[in-house]
């Protein structure tokens, strides 16, 4: 496929994502079952202009003047390639799939615009809503933090250390290279063009279980629980068991870490990931009885809550103009019962390890500042000494306050994150 029909695809799926307010994944599974002549090269095409235009919805809108599907996959091909708008236009001229070219308004629209000139919101690529949420967390920086937000992200992995090195994984991995902080982490960098990231879970190295795929933020998160052999673990809400995997390699498969979470449906991945890292110190409980036996005596409980995701906008941009005010307040309620059922499960001198994929404060700080007022028993890691004493080459790279870490694409280069640690006295 040339440029233009690829470019008309991806404004059929934006469209029936809009028209059926359906997650971009779907709705690009779906054109894809339906036009099996599109090979892989050309899916991966499709895929990075959907997604470009809708990590860039706004600005990409903003730079032709409408709000329409087909203003965001021509304003996001603009934006994030480089390309002119007369280059487009001449790639279209003779390609009966391609859709229309730009109009003489939409060139002068774009002729005249200069994206530094736009609003904030603009810039920032967010919903209006969010504002306020974003100047609370990063201030003057928002916007930037924000423009982060909407880059095409890397590929991570974690070296799986109970079955091989970093460097062993590394040298079975084209374009793959040392993770900047994480010292497991490992990186192929955000694709070019129209590339796409190789399909790594078909590697033998893969097979073998000598790697996961995990963000390095994730992989940091994990790492500031502090979880060493021995340890007595809860991770709460395991999910497909990421972090679970990452603690039991910390602990080289000495202690016991139970894999909880409350919904059985997420839990399913687990087993097979569990097998193939042969991580031997894990439980999987799938019903909340099951974890009466564990009140009082955990010297960590994990909790890797369920939030809006703001912090993973890179990976999923669609969710960034799905989420709403009401889809907040559900989850900031969500987190504070998990917190506070969180704390029976901990033994004197143990702690709470409190992680999120959200830059919203509302959900980070707020939330452990109230567990605190809730909980006189518990009080807050001083964060500056844990993240210098683990990471003491990478002051720079976080924002650390009295109540957390912050992670985000513009200073860490990983997708957003929040981890808070507090002690039982």
């Amino acid at each position: 496929m040339r440029l233009g029909g690829r470019l008309a695809a991806a404004i059929e799926v934006l469209e029936d994502m809009e028209r059926r307010h359906r997650p971009s994944a779907d709705a690009l599974k779906d054109w894809g079952l339906s036009h099996r002549f599109a090979g892989a090269g050309d899916r991966a095409a499709i895929g990075n202009i959907v997604y470009d235009a809708l990590r860039r919805r706004r600005s990409a809108g903003w730079l032709l003047g409408d709000a329409a599907p087909r203003a965001w996959a021509f304003g996001g091909l603009i934006l994030e390639t480089g390309r002119t708008a007369a280059g487009i236009n001449a790639s279209l001229d003779g390609d009966r799939f391609a859709p229309s070219p730009l109009t003489e308004a939409e060139m002068a629209a774009i002729a005249a615009r200069d994206l530094a000139d736009a609003p904030e919101v603009v810039r920032a690529d967010v919903p209006d809503w969010c504002v306020p949420l974003l100047e609370t967390a990063f201030g003057e920086d928002w916007v930037e933090e924000a423009r982060a937000l909407a880059a095409r992200p890397p590929l991570d992995m974690r070296a799986n250390t109970l079955l091989a090195t970093r460097d062993k994984v590394i040298g079975e991995l084209a374009g793959a290279a040392p993770a900047a902080i994480a010292p497991d982490g490992i990186r192929i960098p955000p694709i070019e063009g129209d590339g796409r990231h190789p399909n790594v879970q078909v590697e033998p190295a893969f097979q073998k279980g000598w790697f996961e795929i995990q963000d390095e933020g994730s992989q940091i998160a994990a790492r500031l629980t502090g979880a060493a052999p021995g340890m007595q673990v809860l991770d709460l809400c395991a999910g497909a068991g990421g972090k679970t995997l990452a603690l039991a390699a910390m602990m080289d498969n000495r202690g016991q870490i139970f894999a909880h979470d409350s919904e059985k449906a997420r839990l399913a991945p687990i087993f097979d990931r569990l097998k193939r890292a042969e991580c031997r110190n894990v439980q999987v409980i799938a019903n909340s009885t099951g974890l009466a036996d564990l009140e009082g005596r955990m010297d960590l409980v994990l909790i890797d809550a369920p939030c809006t995701g703001s912090g993973t906008w890179r990976r999923r941009p669609d969710a960034k103009w799905r989420l709403t005010e009401r889809q907040l307040d559900v989850r900031i309620a969500e987190q504070r019962s998990i917190l506070d059922n969180a704390a029976r499960y901990v033994k004197p001198g143990g702690s709470i390890a409190y992680v999120t994929c959200s830059v919203f404060p509302s959900e980070n700080q707020d939330q452990v500042t109230a567990f605190l007022d809730r909980h006189p028993g518990f009080e807050a890691a001083d964060h500056a000494a844990l993240w210098a004493g683990m990471f003491p080459k990478h002051a720079d790279k976080t924002r650390t306050g009295e109540h957390g870490v912050v992670l985000t694409p513009l200073r860490s280069g990983t997708d957003g994150f929040f981890f808070a640690s507090m002690r039982r006295a």
